[in-house]
């Protein structure tokens, strides 16, 4: 315990990293979500098709090969192109292929998570809201929105507590996360166990935390609504 705390301002800057590869990829797989589930459920069979390849793809290649193939491979596609156009050599850090392909992993889920709660919406409520005269933006506003939020919120909270785990596999491509950190430290004095377990701990508490911080929202969110 005593060398955990010696060593605890390193485990802290990892875990704040950590934290910013967690709510970066969050962000992004918000995004492609949204973008996917409206391809889904668009009329359009280009849409339809490219959001149903995208998720295929995700759900049929493991995480880990997705980030090798970001990293290195996509870093080597960036720079081809950049000869054909004459441009300087880019350099994909490993902080922006970490979040690029974490995002992009959980925007599959995210697709279908909004997919889910946009179908539990009635549809008589989205057709009385037009009726009225509200526009379309008015119409998510008011009525799409607060109740997809609603819907979605337990497939969300699963999934974000499933991507602050997979954060870990940023360290295989360098980046000084906690789980890196907490590996070099092991290995430096030869008590790997010891840190291990204080990642074990560091994740514990921000999977309680996020629990805590979901009950909380789907508290409010489910105010005057009877819980099935």
């Amino acid at each position: 315990m005593e060398l955990l705390l010696n060593y605890t301002p390193l485990l802290l800057k990892g875990t704040v990293l950590t934290i910013a590869v967690g709510l970066t990829s969050l962000a992004i797989s918000v995004v492609l979500g949204l973008l996917g589930a409206w391809g889904k459920l668009s009329r359009s069979p280009v849409a339809q098709g490219a959001a149903k390849t995208y998720t295929t793809i995700v759900r049929g290649i493991p995480d880990i090969v997705l980030m090798l193939l970001l990293f290195y491979g996509g870093q080597q596609i960036v720079n081809q192109i950049g000869d054909y156009f004459g441009w300087d050599y880019v350099e994909i850090d490993a902080f922006t292929a970490g979040v690029t392909t974490i995002g992009f992993i959980f925007g599959a889920y995210m697709t279908e998570t909004f997919r889910g709660a946009y179908l539990a919406i009635p549809a008589g409520q989205i057709e009385a809201g037009m009726a009225c005269g509200m526009s379309r933006w008015t119409v998510f506003r008011r009525i799409i929105w607060p109740q997809l939020v609603r819907y979605a919120l337990p497939s969300f909270g699963n999934n974000w507590l499933v991507m602050i785990k997979t954060t870990a596999l940023v360290s295989i491509i360098g980046l000084q996360d906690v789980v890196y950190l907490a590996n070099a430290a092991g290995k430096s004095t030869r008590q790997p166990f010891t840190f291990l377990f204080g990642v074990l701990i560091i994740f514990l508490i921000l999977t309680s935390i996020s629990n805590a911080g979901l009950n909380w929202l789907e508290r409010r969110y489910n105010i005057g609504h009877e819980r099935n």
